[in-house]
């Protein structure tokens, strides 16, 4: 049994001092659960962490927020159950997921979809937890309203396109790219070339001049005045990252428009309230209509390889990087109690 363990902040990857050390996971009192950990998404925010980027983090600690795997102690209920979980204070105010095994209150622990395999579901996390969480506080899309995301090609960007089709918003995916929108929905997509094309204008020819509805901004200022050009009267525009910290900001059309921003920060969120909406999402994934990212083999890397998978997410990869414990084999077929 072991897990990664970071003595310190770096300036880069490269200086890292990213360390495998063994441990006894055990539970402390009647509420905890030991976790055998199979799956451990390796998002963004952990990797900024080690970097120093997060100042509230603990030094040293294991990183990693999102995870899937089996019980193995614990409340007799529990175990041998495969379940999943996230949490905004995971490797960040304390010890992560990014590990052979992750010691947890069984408040934070959920029983995965059968749909969804073991891999797939250490995925899951951040992304649909985020996305989820921005559009509730917006008030979920409704039939029918008119939802935008923008940066709709990242990770955050494909949950929020996926939970407003399959709520039966109309939606627009805006991407820096040619071509219809190439990821998965249940319900049609209309694609906006963020490159080429006025984003704004296009949503209101589009939608006969009413706008959106929703605005979900995953990437902030570059699409802020954007956003603010496109929101329909009473609009509401998410935030949850940004470039610049300050942007032009015109009030007049603000409060004349009547919108509302709203700001989401997931790291706010505990594994108790991430495992909130992982209930919330779960039917999502029972029926199909939301579906996890997919994780292929070439995404996936054992802890003595957590550096390269560190740095891939860091370059911007596409694919959704795991980190899959030695000993570990792939999951079982869908149904199962791993599955």
């Amino acid at each position: 049994m072991n897990r990664l363990r970071v003595a310190q902040k770096a300036q880069d990857i490269e200086g890292l001092d990213l360390r495998i050390e063994p441990f006894e996971p055990a539970c402390s009192g009647p509420g905890d659960v030991v976790v055998e950990i199979h799956s451990a998404g390796v998002n963004p925010s952990d990797v900024k962490a080690c970097l120093g980027l997060m100042p509230h983090a603990i030094w040293p600690r294991t990183p990693g927020r999102d995870w899937a795997g089996l019980v193995v102690d614990g409340p007799g209920d529990l175990v041998g159950h495969a379940v999943w979980g996230s949490g905004g204070d995971l490797g960040i105010t304390r010890d992560g997921s990014h590990g052979s095994h992750l010691v947890i209150d069984r408040r934070w622990v959920r029983p995965k979809p059968s749909t969804v395999t073991l891999r797939e579901a250490g995925a899951i996390g951040v992304p649909f937890v985020t996305a989820y969480e921005g559009l509730r506080r917006a008030g979920l899309p409704k039939p029918g309203e008119t939802v935008l995301v923008l940066g709709a090609n990242g990770k955050v960007g494909q949950a929020a396109v996926q939970i407003a089709a399959m709520r039966g918003a109309r939606v627009f995916a805006a991407q820096r790219r040619s071509g219809p929108y190439q990821f998965h929905a249940a319900g049609p997509v209309d694609a906006i070339d963020a490159a080429s094309e006025d984003v704004a204008a296009a949503l209101r020819s589009a939608t006969d001049g009413h706008g959106a509805d929703i605005v979900y901004n995953t990437v902030g200022s570059p699409y802020f005045e954007a956003a603010s050009q496109a929101l329909a009267l009473g609009g509401r525009h998410i935030l949850i990252a940004t470039v610049e910290r300050r942007v032009p900001f015109d009030i007049l059309g603000f409060y004349r428009g009547r919108h509302m921003m709203v700001g989401i920060d997931s790291l706010a969120l505990d594994g108790a309230e991430a495992a909130d909406i992982l209930d919330a999402l779960a039917p999502g994934f029972e029926s199909g209509a939301l579906r996890p990212f997919p994780v292929v083999d070439a995404s996936c890397f054992a802890l003595t390889e957590a550096k390269t998978a560190y740095r891939a997410v860091l370059a911007g990869s596409e694919d959704r990087i795991v980190l899959v414990p030695d000993g570990v084999s792939a999951a079982a077929p869908p149904g199962s109690a791993a599955g």
